[in-house]
């Protein structure tokens, strides 16, 4: 048995504080939000994002981030991809050297175009972070609905020891040495699932999602490489297979806020409407930073970013997406000359 603590008591920290518990952990639940500590204590549930999903008696629900971090064989880094470094920030001073951590929002930081890992290795220098990501919806993950990961390190140690703690019959972990490959497949999906959502609003098929599915692989891809990232990872559970989940599924944020947008929502009313953080929207801008300073093409990128920071019509978007200039689907992949 270990002592494991989230930071972060949203829908994700929740369900993984559920299952940890089951699996037989000691696991206490940090919330820096009064209401929410008060409803998961009195109900044992948290009726917001996982109503009808109750907490284990075992688990210990806080406020007091010493509490939290203090004697913790692992602290899992749960706030939403904006608090982050703030949360960060708070808990450093209580962090011990080579503190195991595991962050398992996803995101970049607007800012300075770090990862969340870079925000957490510049804050808190004296831990051991790693990373968790794949397909994943937090409504699946809390009722026992057979899934799968990635846990990511530098330390094989540390992504073992991380592995052995979330695994169970119906949670099955991978590990790999490829952090920024899990961490950019996990925050640029984000932000092609708005454009998937917008196009399922606009009353688009099949066809269409697989298209943008498939060229949004390709622009996780060309980012990735340029950056480190390793195709077989892109090509894994943190890339491919969590953009398909969030871009296909009811559960997904930044796909339901997309659908709203493409319905003819405002982005503010939308956002309004999903009422709980929508990554894709955080990380767009910075993904379209990164893509400018790698000198990648990423057409479905900045298609979003015009709707979301520009007013862009989204009919428009969508033909300058599909009315650019002619190609090849792979420019590597040319004709021998006779």
């Amino acid at each position: 048995m270990s002592r494991v603590s989230f930071l972060g008591a949203g829908s994700w920290g929740t369900a993984l504080a559920i299952m940890l518990a089951k699996n037989g952990h000691e696991v206490m639940l940090w919330s820096k939000v009064p209401s929410e500590v008060t409803m998961l204590m009195e109900n044992r549930e948290h009726k917001n994002r996982l109503p009808g999903v109750k907490l284990p008696d075992s688990i210990v629900v806080t406020s007091d981030l010493e509490e939290a971090c203090s004697d913790k064989d692992l602290i899992v880094f749960s706030v939403a991809s904006p608090f982050v470094r703030s949360t960060a920030k708070e808990a450093a001073q209580y962090i011990v050297s080579g503190q195991r951590i595991v962050n398992v929002a996803k995101g970049i930081e607007e800012e300075s175009l770090d990862t969340l890992r870079d925000i957490l290795v510049e804050e808190i220098p004296q831990a051991d972070i790693s990373v968790l990501s794949g397909p994943s919806h937090a409504e699946e993950v809390a009722i026992g609905m057979p899934t799968t990961v990635v846990v990511g390190s530098a330390s094989k140690a540390a992504a073992i020891f991380i592995q052995e703690i979330f695994m169970n019959e119906l949670f099955r972990v991978y590990t790999s040495p490829d952090i920024i490959g899990i961490e950019l497949g996990g925050s640029v999906k984000n932000v092609i699932a708005l454009a998937a959502g917008v196009c399922d609003g606009l009353g688009f098929g099949d066809n269409t999602k697989a298209a943008l599915i498939t060229r949004g692989i390709t622009e996780i891809s060309r980012l990735g490489v340029a950056m480190g990232a390793k195709m077989e990872t892109l090509g894994g559970l943190s890339g491919i297979g969590d953009l398909i989940v969030t871009c296909t599924s009811n559960h997904s944020r930044n796909h339901n806020a997309g659908y709203l947008i493409g319905k003819g929502r405002s982005v503010k009313e939308a956002l309004a409407e999903v009422n709980q953080a929508v990554e894709g929207v955080y990380s767009a801008k910075a993904v379209y930073q990164l893509a400018k300073k790698y000198q990648v093409s990423m057409p479905i990128v900045e298609q979003i970013c015009d709707v979301l920071f520009e007013g862009a019509d989204v009919h428009d978007a969508i033909k300058k997406l599909l009315t650019r200039d002619r190609c090849l689907e792979y420019p590597d992949l040319g004709w021998m000359e006779a």
